[in-house]
């Protein structure tokens, strides 16, 4: 949702008249609160979730890159994205000992 959404924002921020800025300011803002919602009434502690939202976020805002933008990743955005990857599944499921 919020990758989507920022696309939406995005491409309305290219239109020239407000009236055709509207939808998409609307349906971004819209799909913008939904994630805020939906992952803030996951059931994990925080600190996990966005872990787990971080890797995901890359690899969604990829998918969405290239649908809508036809945007085809190089050498630094795979390379980066894999310790990005990398990095939210050790924030999310290392385990430490500690209470969660």
């Amino acid at each position: 949702m919020e990758v989507t959404g920022d696309a939406l924002v995005r491409n309305g921020l290219a239109q020239r008249a407000l009236v055709a800025k509207l939808p998409y300011f609307v349906a971004g803002a819209l799909l913008l609160f939904g994630y805020g919602l939906t992952l803030n009434l996951a059931p994990i502690a925080f600190h996990k979730v966005v872990g787990i939202y971080i890797a995901v976020l890359f690899v969604v805002w990829q998918i969405v890159s290239y649908a809508a933008y036809r945007s085809i990743p190089g050498p630094p955005i795979l390379i980066g994205g894999t310790l990005i990857i990398c990095g939210g599944l050790i924030v999310a499921f290392w385990q430490t000992g500690e209470p969660s």
